[in-house]
């Protein structure tokens, strides 16, 4: 699955500069050892004055993170924005976003033909992307066959065609100016979603929470709020390569801003994928559950600092990521050039691949790694901050997903992995379509308010997020004005008769 030794022997060079990483792994290790130094006289200095603490059994106590002050400005704000915005149907917002974007020429692979093609795709993607099957979307839209829906759902589970609308829809939401104001772009979050399903669909499992079968739903989402990346899971695995694939399948797009670090929970990491995000050019950072993760991993001649001995455990090999370092740098340009995926390539770092040198490597670095990324996370409480409201805002987003698709996978759906591939690329564009139409009313209502006059600070602008789902009817009988936006969705033919009477 990797690139061919003999072909890794005459190109390295070339794979290793498209990595952007040295070719001597003491070049690498060196400023990685400085922000080791660094970071953990910044742990010292958070012992000393109080901010963290080490308890008799050896493990660092963090004090929860003191909540921002309460402000009823923030409040009032969000409440009237939305107040003005009002409500919508859904129909109605599907068109507008479309209209700005054009997501339906990605999905069909051209314009479309007739007015019926249109809305015989809005409600394949209501189909695909809702708990609704073809023939209770037939009954809401009048006219529409169930047929028509069929067919239409089957061309959306077409290769790429639903990750392409989603690349639009999102940048759209994303160049909004107000969406500044959220994040630089660069940062994003990756959390799993479980939709209810029946027990013999091939990828359900049993969530330990609800005890109840399910299948995953993996989203990242971007610190500006947007879903970069989407992809059905199996629940109860380690999500640690399907967390890098989604960077790394964001970051190869040319005309899509690279993201340069994702928080993920606990299931979300291992020491090897820290090592392999880090050769891939970001920063996979997990938010640790467990008290007893918060070790520091040290090599074995790193002089620790003074009060820091009880929570430190000198297990790290220098030697062994050297030993390695070119197994390491080959797997990572594996990766990069699409041979194999980062999900594929985690699967075999499991248990069954200790002893194996490119593991022992991968483990040795990602220790290091996750301890300098420890020592940032304990000493530096607005980094600790931003790694938790990157989490929070992607569990925002779940709970509009969950208003989106808030019943059960159905019996015969999803038992393809075609369809459960549409499935979940579906319903990441109908959420990504709510995120583009609320940020877009968002930012006309406040420029409106701007220009009246009212007070509006930027500090408050940051809390307020477009994950607001109270004012948008998912339901009912839905008509798409069609005629309003055909001149923009729809192809026009020329009219055979001016034609002729022309000649």
């Amino acid at each position: 699955m990797l690139i061919p030794p003999a072909h890794w022997e005459s190109q390295r060079e070339q794979h290793v500069d498209l990595l952007g990483m040295p070719k001597s792994p003491r070049e690498f290790l060196e400023p990685l050892l400085a922000n080791l130094v660094a970071g953990s006289a910044a742990v010292c200095d958070a012992l000393d004055r109080g901010k963290v603490e080490i308890s008799a059994d050896g493990m660092l106590r963090l004090p929860a993170i003191d909540a921002l002050p309460e402000k009823s400005e923030p409040v009032r704000t969000r409440e009237t924005v939305y107040k003005l915005i009002g409500n919508v149907q859904f129909p109605d917002l599907l068109m507008q976003v479309d209209a700005a974007t054009n997501f339906s020429d990605a999905l069909l692979g051209h314009r479309a033909q007739t007015a019926d093609e249109l809305v015989g795709l809005y409600g394949a993607l209501l189909a695909h992307g809702t708990d609704i099957d073809a023939k209770g979307v037939a009954s809401m839209i009048p006219g529409l066959e169930p047929s028509q829906i069929s067919v239409a759902m089957r061309a959306l589970e077409g290769s790429g065609r639903l990750r392409r609308a989603n690349e639009r829809v999102a940048q759209f939401q994303r160049q909004i100016p107000i969406a500044a104001f959220w994040g630089d772009g660069d940062k994003a979050s990756a959390d799993m979603m479980s939709l209810d399903a029946s027990r013999h669909l091939w990828n359900a499992r049993v969530d330990p929470r609800r005890r109840t079968y399910a299948a995953g739903l993996y989203t990242h989402v971007r610190d500006r709020w947007g879903i970069v990346y989407d992809q059905p899971i199996v629940l109860n695995e380690r999500q640690a390569g399907v967390a890098i694939e989604g960077v790394e399948t964001n970051n190869r797009g040319e005309d899509l801003l690279r993201l340069s670090l994702v928080a993920v929970d606990t299931h979300g990491y291992t020491n090897p994928a820290m090592a392999i995000a880090k050769l891939l050019g970001f920063d996979l950072c997990p938010r640790l559950r467990d008290l007893a993760e918060r070790k520091l991993h040290l090599p074995r001649v790193f002089r620790v600092p003074e009060g820091l001995e009880a929570v430190t455990v000198r297990s790290v090999s220098l030697s062994a990521i050297e030993r390695g370092w070119d197994e390491l740098l080959r797997l990572a340009a594996s990766i990069r050039s699409g041979r194999v995926s980062a999900t594929l390539a985690l699967q075999r770092f499991g248990s069954a691949a200790q002893g194996d040198p490119l593991h022992r490597a991968a483990e040795h670095l990602g220790r290091l790694l996750r301890t300098v990324f420890l020592c940032d996370y304990i000493a530096i409480e607005d980094f600790r901050r931003e790694i938790h409201t990157l989490l929070n805002r992607g569990e925002s987003v779940h709970q509009l997903q969950r208003a989106v698709y808030s019943g059960k996978v159905a019996p015969e759906r999803g038992r393809r992995r075609d369809e459960m591939l549409a499935i979940s690329g579906s319903h990441a564009l109908l959420t990504n379509i709510v995120l583009a139409w609320n940020t877009s009313r968002m930012h006309e209502v406040v420029e409106r308010l701007k220009r009246e006059g009212t007070r509006i600070e930027d500090e408050w602008l940051r809390r307020i997020g477009p994950a607001h789902f109270s004012h948008i009817n998912f339901r009912g009988t839905m008509k798409f004005n069609v005629e309003r936006y055909a001149d923009t969705l729809v192809q026009r033919r020329p009219d055979t008769r001016n034609a002729a009477s022309s000649r």
